[in-house]
């Protein structure tokens, strides 16, 4: 399996507390046939490190949200 991941920089969404975080440029390992993101155990401390310490973005985006069930 790991002879057919690719190494490629995402961005990584995460929804929490009502608050959903983006995080740009993050390292990961890609499935070219699934699209799956594996993230090494740093990476992952990372992550949590960003948004558990509230960190000043580098920028704040506004998104529109629709309801499925009309």
């Amino acid at each position: 399996m790991n002879d057919t991941l690719v190494e490629k920089t995402v961005t990584y969404t995460l929804e929490m507390n009502g608050k959903f975080y983006l995080i740009e440029n993050v390292p990961a390992r890609i499935n070219p046939e699934t699209g799956e993101q594996f993230f090494s155990p740093s990476t992952v401390e990372r992550l949590q490190q960003i948004i558990y310490d509230q960190q000043e973005p580098i920028r704040i985006v506004e998104t529109p949200v629709y309801n499925f069930a009309a």
